[in-house]
């Protein structure tokens, strides 16, 4: 399979192309409970970049970052159980364990105890599934990077041809990595600062 030739319309047509096949709607993740090893295939389906295990999860409920599965029940992760978990899914990138804990306890209070929440497992994920959707939306009508900046600096280089695309294709890589790294340290230093 040949790469598919680099420029703005490509990315913005991947950022399009994202913005529809990445959440999973809440009332789309399964209605029954499940075992640990269905929960594990199930995110190993939806997440390819990552490779969840047993371990992974049942560390995540030993530390109390996601809550403990229902005592008693062979099948003890709950939908409640798969929404904590794509959520963490998407910070995982971004935050260390301790971090998320901290995140979640915001909203959440006691992990284990959902009388204490201050919303819902449910309304976070739909927050979260529509803010992450707007996301896209807003990269597509607006870059996070200065296109005609990018070009201006890939001119004065005197490319020609595939290495003009290469070089390109690297500066809209490290202006990318550039307004994430930003933003991980924003959110670091929101969840320090807050939980002091």
């Amino acid at each position: 399979m040949s790469k598919p030739e680099f420029d703005m319309a490509y990315l913005m047509n991947l950022a399009e192309e994202m913005s529809k096949n990445n959440m999973v709607p809440y009332e789309d993740l399964p209605k029954y409970d499940l075992f640990l090893s269905q929960v594990i295939d199930y995110l190993n389906d939806k997440f390819t970049e990552d490779k969840y295990t047993n371990n992974i999860v049942q560390n995540y409920i030993k530390s109390e970052i996601i809550s403990k599965p229902e005592d008693g029940k062979k099948r003890g992760y709950t939908k409640l159980h798969l929404a904590q978990l794509v959520l963490l899914s998407y910070m995982r990138p971004v935050l260390t364990s301790e971090e998320i804990r901290k995140v979640f306890r915001l909203a959440f209070n006691e992990i284990n105890n959902r009388e204490d929440d201050i919303i819902s497992w449910e309304d976070a994920y739909k927050i979260f599934s529509e803010i992450h959707m707007d996301s896209f939306k807003d990269f597509s009508s607006n870059p996070f990077f200065n296109e005609k900046k990018l070009n201006d600096i890939a001119s004065k280089l005197n490319l020609k041809g595939r290495d003009h695309e290469r070089i390109m294709l690297f500066l809209t890589v490290m202006s990318l990595i550039s307004q994430a790294s930003v933003i991980k340290k924003m959110v670091q230093r929101l969840v320090s600062e807050y939980n002091e």
